[in-house]
């Protein structure tokens, strides 16, 4: 992706840009929980502007995070100039975790900044920030409260930007992926009560990376233990139908017996439309 930066923006969206410099400015030192997807490259961005050298990206690095998706995180970073931790994490080992429960996300968001957190106070840093925008806190999120207990600023939220928003305001500022597809970790793909293991994300990671190879941009790889189910934009469907034996050739590779397109399409958190409301409030 190159980058694209337009001439203007609302008048709205300069106001919430200067509202969320205004967060920023006080706070001295920060790190940026930082994952390369557009709501934290954002808040990056607007946070080394601001603070310059006060600013630190936190990578967190476990196996359910995709090395492509880590390279690209890492050369974002350099672009803007900013210094970077890739901070080991160990979730996956953790059996609460691995259980793939329906607050799998909170278990993860707990090892995440409980690892930031370390590194941190090994810094000297007192704020952590993260990525949450205004569009967030209706969604199922369960990581949230997480970042709630573990005292995690989200200063997008704070300065009310919403996904548009920060989509709008990045491509203005010339980041490169402004219009980046949403992303979510490997584990998302494992429906909730199948265990997670090591072997399991490789599988997913060497599906995707299969289907990225052939030009899909947004997508998800399914995991139903020896069933892959794919989702793409509906409009990608034809191409998904041309592209039929060497989609089904690479899954197959990953680890697969059965290939499938899911018929609904591509769409993110597909996994939690299982879960009762009574599941999602507890959580």
């Amino acid at each position: 992706m190159k980058a694209e930066k337009v001439q203007q923006i609302t008048p709205e969206l300069e106001a919430k840009w200067r509202r969320l410099e205004e967060i920023l400015r006080p706070l001295g030192r920060v790190a940026v929980a930082f994952s390369g997807g557009v709501d934290s490259s954002l808040v990056l961005k607007v946070a080394y502007d601001v603070l310059g050298d006060g600013v630190l990206a936190l990578i967190g690095d476990s196996p359910s995070l995709p090395r492509r998706e880590l390279r690209e995180a890492l050369n974002l970073a350099a672009t803007i100039g900013v210094r970077v931790r890739v901070v080991p994490t160990d979730e996956v080992d953790d059996p609460a975790y691995a259980a793939n429960p329906a607050h799998r996300c909170y278990v993860c968001k707990h090892h995440v900044y409980g690892s930031f957190r370390r590194v941190a106070r090994e810094e000297g840093i007192p704020y952590i920030l993260d990525g949450a925008n205004a569009d967030d806190v209706g969604d199922f999120r369960p990581g949230r409260r997480a970042a709630r207990e573990l005292e995690i600023r989200s200063p997008l939220w704070e300065a009310g930007l919403t996904k548009a928003d920060v989509r709008a305001l990045a491509r203005f500022l010339g980041l490169p992926n402004w219009d980046k597809p949403a992303a979510a970790c490997l584990s998302s793909r494992v429906p909730y009560g199948t265990p997670i293991t090591r072997e399991v994300l490789r599988r997913v990671e060497r599906a995707e990376d299969a289907l990225h190879a052939l030009g899909f941009r947004q997508l998800r790889v399914r995991h139903h233990e020896h069933v892959a189910r794919i989702e793409v934009p509906t409009e990608e469907f034809p191409r998904v139908l041309a592209l039929r034996e060497e989609i089904v050739r690479a899954v197959r590779a990953a680890g697969y017996t059965y290939v499938t397109l899911d018929l609904v399409g591509f769409r993110s958190g597909s996994s939690n439309e299982v879960l009762s409301t009574q599941v999602r409030e507890a959580v």
